[in-house]
């Protein structure tokens, strides 16, 4: 197995600004975010929060429309095992009834930090996604049975992204979704 390079590799720009400009547009300065950012940061050279908010967001959108189509080979490779269980215990649930669940997103309207630390080795930080989207679930027949299969809905929802910065692996992975009402 090839050992890790001897040198950290190159800081993302973000880590070489000062700290009140650090993580603007991101966290705000002195604030808990953004403490937990520069934990991670510390921990993690390579982590870049820009990078990271722009895979969470294909992220939450692939997840939804997987969630939706019943792809479970998708989400094992997004989801951590607990998360995993959870979506897939629903899919079960809808096919059992013989239900069907369509989702096609019109937008992300925002993708907002509002936790991030570091617990020993595992980095996890929490985004507040606004989305609109088109969804409804079906019965055998075909019929809405919830939701609306033309008209566009808002759609908030809170999910924590982790991953072990000791790891090779980049990928971050769900830990827990929540929907806001």
């Amino acid at each position: 197995m090839p050992s890790r390079p001897a040198e950290a590799p190159p800081r993302p720009a973000e880590a070489s600004q000062p700290p009140s400009d650090r993580w603007k547009g991101i966290a705000e300065s002195g604030s808990a975010v953004a403490a937990g950012l520069d934990a991670i940061a510390t921990a993690d050279p390579g982590f870049d929060a820009k990078h990271f908010i722009t895979g969470a967001r294909t992220a939450y959108e692939i997840i939804v429309t997987s969630f939706a189509k019943g792809d479970r080979r998708q989400l094992r490779s997004l989801l951590s095992r607990e998360a995993y269980d959870g979506f897939d215990a629903a899919i079960t649930e809808r096919e059992g009834r013989g239900e069907t669940a369509e989702t096609r997103f019109v937008s992300i309207d925002g993708s907002t930090v509002t936790a991030a630390e570091l617990r020993g080795r595992t980095a996890q930080i929490t985004i507040r996604f606004v989305s609109k989207l088109v969804s409804a679930s079906r019965d055998r027949s075909g019929t809405v049975i919830d939701g609306n299969a033309e008209k566009v809905s808002d759609n908030t929802e809170v999910w924590t992204f982790a991953r072990d910065i000791s790891s090779r692996d980049p990928n971050w992975k769900i830990v827990a979704t929540e929907a806001e009402q």
